[in-house]
């Protein structure tokens, strides 16, 4: 209706079965069940890309699709109650210390296996795929390495300067055991990550001590 010449769909990791293969091909999409707690995100993700690969069949429609792990960085929501899991450490690391907490409450046992991406480089990966992209196929996007829980809060925990401990909390679910990105597509187009872990959490940790402000009554 809009004469738009081509569309990029964001998709993410969840469309994929719980149980999938590690790491996770593109080709794993619809052949497994899914994660209980997100299925309903993950459905209406999955419909986006059918809805992309039926417009380019019927009407010749450019519409790709890529599928972003997990995300982080500046501008991020940082809600005790309804982020993601950096943003909500790096709260939970940063007002510890400045309470003086002797530790912090993880979720989980913290042996759970993570892949995370900074926001940066999901907005260059979308700029390359819309410049050197065209096909019907989904692409994966990430780094192509994963990390435990606890691995990730002691790096966290590091980033901050708190200096107490890290407690689990083990009667809290982990979620899927291991959520790692097969790359490879993507990395053959031509495109990889830049910013590695260490440096986009004290990116985005600096940010947020500049904002947080903004996040003290949530």
């Amino acid at each position: 209706k809009n004469q738009a010449q081509k569309v990029l769909f964001l998709g993410s990791s969840c469309i994929y079965p719980k149980m999938a293969n590690q790491p996770i091909n593109e080709n794993e999409l619809l052949t497994g069940p899914l994660e209980p707690t997100n299925e309903w995100y993950a459905i209406a993700k999955i419909a986006g890309i059918k809805m992309c690969q039926a417009y380019r069949k019927q009407y010749g429609f450019n519409a790709v699709s890529m599928m972003p792990t997990n995300l982080y960085g500046i501008g991020d929501n940082y809600h005790l109650e309804n982020s993601h899991v950096i943003p909500a450490l790096i709260r939970k690391f940063h007002e510890a210390k400045l309470r003086g907490d002797n530790s912090v409450v993880v979720w989980g046992t913290g042996k759970a296996k993570r892949e995370f991406l900074d926001v940066d480089d999901l907005a260059d990966a979308a700029v390359f795929l819309m410049e050197h992209y065209d096909g019907s196929e989904i692409v994966n996007v990430g780094t192509g390495v994963d990390l435990t829980i606890d691995e990730l809060a002691n790096t966290v925990k590091d980033v901050t300067g708190f200096e107490g401990d890290i407690e689990y909390d083990t009667s809290k679910p982990d979620g899927t055991p291991r959520k790692l990105l097969d790359v490879s597509r993507i990395h053959e187009l031509g495109w990889k990550h830049k910013i590695e872990l260490r440096e986009g959490l004290v990116k985005a940790y600096q940010w947020f001590e500049a904002n947080q402000q903004n996040f003290r009554a949530a």
